[in-house]
């Protein structure tokens, strides 16, 4: 079985001299030995024996100490002894980081106390002290005000590792430890409550230096073999820290990198007990490039199969079937199946019904993608839809390794959660695998699987050993699956029961997981607001009376003095006390109890203040929680919008820029953004602010449009994301004929896109007159074709704006005069014909406004020069020479007198009149 990606990479850069000296302990490490690592004679040195220090000491920072004490071993070493010491202890750090995973995510039980080996004996056998000290250690791992979960159990391990990773004097020299130092700072993450930027950070600077290691490799087919797990653990960071687009644009190219191919279609089946003839059904169909050597190892009989992966329970539904039934597809003498020619060769060839056992990481891959999918929108039900066939196909297809099997049990327990009829065996899963997960990492102090004891009930009967899977498998692909922990999935769990109405089952496990912020949020949800802020306010506040121990826990307010020290989620309980009080004095409490490093205490009054109108003071609030977390896209677009309203547009700029550069998808902040820049004044580009033109590297002269310029780029961008917001292709059209001169394919192309949108609902309405004769007056400017620009213009309006003229006499001026300029005579005169129509048709002119009167006369006159201009003229297409209009004169009279009888009861004697009367006198004569 190969080993983790990690072991590998570490093998291959060991020193060949360390090699032989290190043997017996990469071994034990490969096999999930730790128990020797943590008690090798060099560890106790350093932890146990000696003059460690008084208990005092110890409680007072464990790993100062220890730190301290392993530079003073360190500085005895010398030469070769030196280097295998640190090479030693960067062992130890794994052998902490793995047992740790073992015994909070993966299991089985771990077969010793890490206190036992961690700790000196005053300490591990006073169990006092031990849970003082491990209370220390939790409240050491808070960052930036989240706080780690403070039953975390081991946390010794986990403490010891992140020691060890962080010195520089262990892991200078060794590359390996950069890998090793992503790992333990993502699981480091993973225990607090929400993000915390500066560990972020330290993340994404990890990533970096851990592609460049894995770039230095010599061999290709070692790069091939290390780098697809890599991207994979890259993948599962992304989803963690909600970056799904890289997330999936990751696991694209681990795809590649494996040569593993899948595709997700539809084929024919029946999905109900019921159903009489087929229709499509999503299936997911993957083969791997190449048959896994995990698979090989597990057999292909069934009965070997079902024993070396956990229970994946029956739907039992009395209409859905248990799985989908394919129907035999129409094949090729090759057996490919015929009407797919989009799929690839290989998967084409594929039965539905029977895929082959996927290798393990191709299996993490379709399940990282179905996490990907389903983090961006878990409540949509094409979503559900969509993600669902990724982890049916990993569970149908069988998988060689525990965890995967694990996982992908978990992933559908998600989906099925949400459906009446797979409700049922979502939650009865997701409890099989949360008691599974219990009963595999519960150990009691010292050491002994707390299962011996019958401490952990399970709802189905537990493996037997023979049936469970060994370390090295459950903990093989663990980091690229981000498998949660126990407390989490217990979490997850309880939240599952809050959705299907069973409080008090979620209430049960929360309060005995001691979540109690969860347990208030519960309570809140339940419109039981009362019994929410007295659970906040006793783990911040003493009773009244000061007896907590006497306090009636039904009556008591907690009103006493505050607990010191506070909890270390106090900054998250105080932010919960204000959203149900919705009082300002509870967030700011929680920004100065966090030292003023509580990002989301800045966010919600913020917020807050947003809803009060009062923006000077939103985007203070802003401002601050982005110098905790400037990676927070949410908080930067928030801080834009403030900056809007408060007319600051140069920072508005800056920080939609920033918006943008997190998350390049968000079209409303793109659409900020432009009209940002569209009222900044033109300076030189900042350092933050997007580049649209790489070409244009001149920017000694300051180009009065570049504000223009950049806003238009903005909205395209914004109009491409969000192609159906009427109002961004509104602006786009807009900012388009601002430029000077106008961007005439862009005015185009958005005022298509409005009659699109708006054309059914508004008719003429859609269309802005005013620049379309911009467009019109520069096409006509030129000689008549039919390519490029003039085309477009064209064909806008035969399909697009013709079709929706009703009363706009100003459009079919325009297209007369596009008609004009085709050399089409007598679709220019009708064209003028049917704007008159138009105006006429206006009600109200005979005896109402002047205006309407006004420009009934124009519409008259203008109608009159058109007869007179065109009449004559030879009709476009006509080989005999027919003019367009021989009795033009005689239309143009009956016109003219037509208007006149109509409104000479209202207008006679007025100036407009009398242009009438000379107009009618020019046209007498023969006809």
């Amino acid at each position: 079985m190969p080993g983790d990606a990690l072991e590998t990479y570490l093998r291959h850069t060991l020193p060949p001299e360390l090699l032989h000296v290190l043997e017996d302990r990469l071994v034990q490490l490969g096999e999930g030995n730790f128990e020797k690592i943590l008690n090798h004679p060099w560890t106790r040195e350093v932890l146990i024996d000696g003059d460690v220090g008084e208990k005092g000491d110890l409680l007072q920072d464990w790993s100062s100490l220890i730190s301290s004490r392993l530079d003073s071993h360190l500085r005895k070493k010398q030469g070769a002894e030196e280097t295998s010491y640190r090479y030693h202890f960067f062992l130890v750090a794994i052998a902490a980081l793995q047992s740790f995973v073992q015994s909070n995510v993966t299991g089985p039980p771990l077969p010793f106390a890490p206190a036992g080996l961690l700790f000196p004996n005053a300490v591990s056998f006073d169990k006092h002290v031990l849970s003082k000290l491990r209370q220390q250690l939790v409240l050491s791992l808070g960052t930036d005000g989240e706080a780690a979960y403070k039953l975390t159990p081991n946390v010794e391990l986990v403490c010891l590792a992140k020691l060890i990773l962080s010195s520089p004097t262990i892991t200078s020299g060794i590359k390996a430890a950069i890998w090793a130092k992503l790992r333990i700072d993502f699981i480091h993450q993973r225990l607090l409550s929400e993000v915390a930027p500066t560990l972020q950070k330290s993340i994404y600077e990890g990533l970096r230096n851990v592609e460049a290691i894995l770039a230095e490799l010599s061999g290709p087919e070692l790069y091939t073999e290390l780098y697809p797990p890599y991207l994979l653990e890259v993948a599962a960071i992304h989803t963690h820290h909600g970056l799904d687009k890289l997330a999936r644009q990751t696991l694209e190219e681990a795809a590649k990198e494996r040569k593993f191919e899948f595709a997700i279609t539809g084929l024919l089946g029946k999905r109900t007990k019921f159903q009489t003839r087929d229709i499509s059904q999503l299936v997911v169909l993957a083969k791997s490039a190449t048959e896994s050597s995990d698979a090989a190892a597990a057999g292909h009989v069934e009965s070997e199969k079902i024993t070396t992966k956990p229970e994946n329970l029956d739907l039992n539904d009395d209409t859905l079937l248990e799985a989908i039934s394919f129907t035999e597809q129409p094949r090729d003498k090759a057996g490919t199946i015929l009407d797919v020619a989009a799929l690839p060769s290989a998967l084409a060839a594929l039965d539905a019904g029977a895929q082959p056992l996927l290798n393990p990481l191709d299996a993490v891959i379709l399940l990282s993608v179905a996490s990907s999918i389903t983090n961006m929108s878990p409540g949509d039900g094409l979503t559900r839809e969509e993600t669902g066939p990724y982890a049916v196909r990993v569970l149908d297809g069988g998988s060689s390794n525990w965890q995967v099997y694990t996982q992908a049990l978990l992933v559908r327990s998600r989906i099925e959660g949400y459906r009446s009829r797979t409700i049922e065996r979502g939650l009865l899963q997701l409890q099989a695998v949360v008691d599974q997960v219990i009963a595999e990492t519960s150990t009691t102090d010292n050491g002994t699987p707390a299962i011996t004891i019958n401490s952990t009930s399970t709802f189905l009967p537990r493996a037997k050993e023979s049936e469970s899977a060994s370390v090295t498998e459950r903990l093989q692909y663990i980091y690229p699956l981000c498998s949660p922990t126990r407390w989490e999935l217990e979490a997850e769990l309880a939240a599952r029961w809050v959705s299907l109405g069973g409080l008090r089952s979620a209430l049960e496990i929360y309060e005995r997981l001691e979540m109690w912020a969860e347990a208030a949020l519960c309570w809140a949800a339940t419109d039981r607001e009362d019994k929410a802020r007295k659970i906040v306010r006793r783990q911040l506040y003493h009773a009244t009376s000061g007896a907590d121990e006497d306090a009636d826990l039904d009556e008591e307010k907690w009103e006493g003095a505050e607990r010191d020290p506070a909890p270390a989620d106090a900054p998250r309980l105080y932010c919960i006390l204000g959203d149900m009080d919705n009082d300002v004095s509870w967030w700011e409490k929680a920004w100065e109890v966090s030292g003023h490093r509580y990002a989301r205490a800045q966010r919600t009054l913020g917020r807050h203040y947003i809803k009060e109108g009062d923006y000077v003071k939103a985007a203070a609030a802003y401002s601050a929680s982005l110098k905790i977390n400037q990676l927070n896209q949410q908080s930067w677009f928030a801080l834009g919008c403030c900056l809007l309203e408060l007319a600051e547009f140069p920072r508005a700029v800056e920080a939609f820029s920033r918006t943008v550069q997190l998350d390049d998808t968000d079209a409303e902040a793109w659409s900020n953004l432009a009209a940002a820049l569209l009222k900044k004044e033109s300076t030189a580009p900042s350092a933050s602010q997007p580049v649209f033109n790489d070409d244009d590297t001149d920017t000694s002269n300051t180009d009065p449009q570049q504000n223009i310029k950049d806003a238009l780029q903005s909205l395209k961008r914004a109009a491409t994301l969000k192609h159906e917001s009427a109002r961004i292709w509104d602006n786009l059209l807009t900012v388009s004929a601002t430029l000077n001169p106008p961007s005439y394919p862009d005015i185009i192309v958005a005022q298509k896109r409005l009659i699109d949108l708006r054309g059914k609902s508004e008719g003429e309405k859609c269309v802005d007159v005013g620049i379309l004769a911009l467009v019109v007056r520069h096409v006509t400017a030129s000689a008549p074709n039919d390519k490029g620009l003039p085309r477009l213009v064209l064909e806008l309006f035969d399909t697009g704006i013709i079709p929706l003229i009703t009363t706009d006499k100003r459009l079919w001026d325009l297209v007369a005069v596009l008609a004009i300029w085709r050399g089409a005579p007598g679709q220019a005169l009708e064209a003028s014909e049917k704007g008159w129509r138009a105006v006429l048709a206006q009600p109200g002119w005979e005896m109402g406004e002047r205006e309407g009167w006004e420009k009934v006369v124009q519409a008259t006159v203008d109608l009159v020069d058109a007869y007179e201009n065109f009449g004559m003229q030879t009709r476009e297409g006509s080989e005999d020479g027919v003019v367009v209009a021989k009795d033009w004169k005689f239309k143009a009279r009956s016109a003219v007198r037509g208007v006149m009888g109509r409104g000479k009861d209202g207008w006679e004697g007025t100036e407009g009149w009398e242009r009438l009367v000379e107009v009618l006198g020019g046209l007498k004569g023969s006809a």
